[in-house]
């Protein structure tokens, strides 16, 4: 059995704008990067040397989903993630080396710990030694090394970075204070749809054929008693691309509606499924999720996520900041 784990996901967390990744090695990357000379670098910072392998642990951490395309990342993609990897890996190290000229150390007892959870993500003992066999040539020396890097990236990141991003309530209320017209909203309609759409070109047939199929999803749409029933049945027989998340729209104002749209929504009820809409050649038929009408969102309502959005973007912030410090006298090379 191979293994994808990296020690960022075990030790790290994730910030704001992107990823800390370890730089220990994982099993299972057949990506074109892992394959074309995995040890050859392609960063010098300050002298130390960054490796093709670190390049795609960066790249997976920003695009995930490249372990469930053979390791392939989207040509349309590839130069920002690959950018964005070689950024945060340079950052990574920049951290990594401020911390130790700081003198920062690892107590034993979070090392054990660490290393204690690492082990778990394994079944076996023999699976965790086939790991280090692989990645490590059997050294649990140089696997420890790698999960101290990690514990001290985290120690310095949480002083310069986390501990400082906190957000007080008076400046929560001060936010919200001057800027009210963000908390202001339109009136605004949540709901799903299933529409039969013609063909460019629609012959009078075709609209005809388009209006018999509707009528035969209506009955069906009508006899719905949940919003999972009417996405069930959108999936089906909707021809919108909202099918795909079962007919539901995100909240949208009135002001953006279509007429016709606008005008049977204004007499439904939640949970209303609405007669057949004619739009130009193309049928729809509405269901009723919600309905907010023109109002100020209080303070009370958008207090904690605003005091979250609010710290993660003073995080984000300050990241930007330790970076551009952290490059000023640095040396890099990127090949």
């Amino acid at each position: 059995m191979k293994y994808s784990f990296t020690l960022c996901v075990l030790l790290l967390p994730a910030l704001a704008g992107g990823q800390v990744a370890s730089h220990a090695p994982t099993l299972g990357q057949s990506g074109p990067a892992a394959a074309s000379s995995p040890d050859k670098p392609v960063a010098l910072v300050n002298g130390s040397v960054l490796t093709g392998s670190d390049l795609v642990r960066e790249e997976y951490a920003i695009f995930p989903y490249a372990r469930q395309h053979n390791g392939g990342i989207p040509k349309a993609l590839a130069g920002e993630i690959h950018d964005g990897a070689m950024k945060m890996m340079v950052f990574e190290e920049l951290v990594y080396q401020e911390a130790l000229h700081r003198k920062l150390t690892v107590p034993a007892v979070k090392m054990q710990h660490a290393e204690g959870q690492f082990r778990k993500q394994f079944p076996t003992p023999e699976d965790y030694s086939a790991f280090l066999q692989s990645d490590f040539h059997g050294s649990q020396q140089m696997l420890d090394d790698k999960i101290r890097r990690s514990l001290l990236i985290e120690s310095l990141l949480r002083t310069e970075v986390d501990e400082r991003s906190a957000v007080s309530p008076a400046e929560v209320r001060a936010f919200y204070d001057k800027n009210a017209a963000r908390f202001t909203h339109p009136e605004q309609y949540t709901f799903q749809t299933i529409s039969v759409l013609p063909p460019p070109n629609a012959t009078a047939d075709q609209v005809k054929e388009g209006r018999r199929r509707i009528d035969q999803v209506f009955a069906k749409a009508k006899a719905t008693k949940s919003a999972v029933e009417f996405g069930l049945l959108a999936e089906k027989t909707s021809d919108d691309d909202y099918r795909v998340v079962m007919g539901q729209h995100k909240p949208i104002g009135a002001d953006q509606l279509a007429p016709p749209v606008l005008k049977a929504l204004r007499t439904m009820h939640v949970g209303n499924v609405s007669d057949v809409i004619q739009l130009d050649q193309a049928y729809t038929i509405v269901r009723l999720n919600e309905h907010s009408p023109a109002g100020e969102a209080k303070f009370a309502d958008v207090r904690a996520d605003l005091a979250k959005e609010m710290a993660r973007n003073k995080k984000n912030q300050l990241r930007m900041e330790l970076d551009h410090k952290l490059r000023q006298n640095a040396k890099i090379e990127e090949f």
